[in-house]
């Protein structure tokens, strides 16, 4: 009877994984944005994970064909999750800090709810909006925290609408991929969705690459290349179609807390921005808020 009224732990599980692996690498590109052009470097992670996923391309035996509403569906969750999202959010990173990434796109949970409300007609409970609340309450003291007049406190107009883009872009890619997850498995769209992105990227890598000296990237910054591809094309999308089968979407959206958690900390530890008290609160809503939405509810009667 209580599987009516919560999600495995797994489930849970995969998408708090999938959001904090998308944070991680937010705040790495930073480093990545800073030796490779941000269309080269788009094109190069859809290729190298493309490869990785190669196998994932095949239909399982017992899966559907693909219907054209379905086609129609993948193209819009690569051009809005994974193109636009990656462009978006690459530039706005380059413009602005680790941290403001992810004091940005703390913001997801409720746009999740918004477009999920309107979209798929799906009722919000309160105790979801308590948990967007608290997201909400984390951006403004991470937004607190960021005012030191230190370089991480600069924020680019410019930059600051390219990241709320790519919070719009992100929330469209849970509402999205909660409708293809009803016939497709996490692994196929995976792969089809990385490989529409590459289709949609290559003409803009291309013409970067031409002009590109490779002999100037490091080693280190070619490792760092092929994580970040590989957590952003394949781990964490798969782990977020697999815990988006069993949670409704509104629910999923406030996972998307361990994003700006994710960035901010590696602004902190990795790319020495500030950490103060501000800091620690908005981290403690966002664990809040993941409580509020997965803590079990009692099966009525």
């Amino acid at each position: 009877m209580t599987a009516r009224h919560h999600a495995p732990l797994a489930a849970y599980l995969c998408l708090a994984g999938s959001m904090f692996l998308v944070g991680s690498y937010v705040g790495l590109s930073k480093l990545l944005v800073a030796a490779l052009p941000v269309f080269l470097l788009g094109w190069l992670r859809f290729a190298i994970a493309a490869v990785a996923m190669l196998p994932w391309l095949r239909k399982p035996g017992g899966e559907v064909p693909l219907s054209r509403h379905d086609r129609w569906l993948l193209f819009w969750e690569s051009f809005l999750g994974n193109f636009l999202f990656s462009i978006c959010m690459l530039y706005g990173v380059a413009l602005t800090s680790a941290v403001a990434a992810g004091v940005t796109m703390a913001a997801i949970p409720a746009v999740v709810a918004l477009m999920s409300w309107l979209f798929l007609k799906e009722r919000i409970a309160p105790r979801v909006w308590a948990a967007i609340a608290c997201a909400a309450a984390g951006i403004v003291l991470l937004a607190l925290a960021r005012g030191d007049g230190g370089p991480a406190g600069a924020m680019s107009p410019l930059g600051f609408a390219l990241l709320m883009g790519a919070v719009v872009c992100e929330a469209s890619y849970v509402v999205i991929g909660k409708r293809l997850t009803a016939t497709l498995s996490p692994r196929r769209i995976s792969a089809l969705i990385n490989l529409w992105g590459l289709v949609l990227i290559t003409p803009f890598g291309l013409w970067q690459a031409l002009g590109f000296d490779f002999g100037t990237v490091r080693a280190g910054t070619w490792s760092l290349l092929f994580f970040y591809s590989l957590a952003a094309s394949v781990v964490t999308v798969w782990l977020w179609m697999k815990g988006l089968r069993e949670v409704p979407a509104p629910r999923a959206g406030v996972f998307s807390v361990m994003l700006p958690v994710a960035a901010a900390l590696v602004g902190v530890v990795l790319l020495g921005e500030p950490f103060t008290a501000a800091h620690a609160a908005a981290f403690a809503l966002a664990l809040a808020g993941v409580l509020l939405a997965t803590w079990p509810t009692r099966p009525a009667g």
